[in-house]
């Protein structure tokens, strides 16, 4: 991976809803309405102006995202994406893929310069955290080669162990 692409990226271990970028992605579901794991949580930090701009989205289906505003977390953004529920098909694979590169459009289209993702699809969704690296570190680099507006992915993992597994997979590529 060049320099100028690696560089723009940053993996860490933590808590999405306390990060300082102009934008967090929420791994939703379809409902956009609040669910457990990351998604509980930002609805939880957000407060109830998020639930209720939600509900006036319609929902999200699989591999889309949607963008609302960040209310009571330091981020402007919320940008909802509904990851695919992991079956082993490459179906999986294409829907987590447009999962990132929807989000990081929605993010180019709204001036967004920095935004940070959790690890989209790998709680109940059930897909392995190994493969959903791949797919979405070569995804983002694909696209920040071709998007100069977004200067900073920040890669949120909540467990040390999915933090590993991001770390090593960068150090293998950089």
């Amino acid at each position: 991976m060049e320099k100028e692409i690696s560089e723009r990226m940053e993996i860490m271990q933590g808590d999405i809803t306390k990060l300082k970028t102009d934008a967090i992605v929420n791994a939703a579901n379809s409902s956009l309405l609040g669910g457990g794991g990351v998604d509980g949580a930002i609805h939880r930090a957000a407060g109830p102006g998020l639930l209720a701009e939600c509900r006036t989205v319609g929902g999200c289906p699989a591999g889309e995202a949607r963008i609302t505003k960040g209310y009571n977390l330091p981020a402007k953004y919320v940008i909802h994406t509904v990851g695919p529920v992991y079956s082993g098909k490459p179906r999986d694979s294409q829907l987590l893929s447009s999962c990132y590169r929807n989000s990081l459009q929605l993010a180019a289209d709204h001036n967004v310069v920095s935004i940070a993702f959790p690890a989209v699809s790998c709680g109940v969704y059930g897909y392995p955290i190994e493969k959903a690296c791949i797919i979405a570190v070569d995804t983002v680099a694909e696209f920040l080669k071709k998007n100069q507006s977004v200067r900073k992915v920040v890669f949120v993992l909540f467990s040390s162990g999915d933090y590993q597994i991001y770390k090593e997979y960068f150090e293998k590529i950089l």
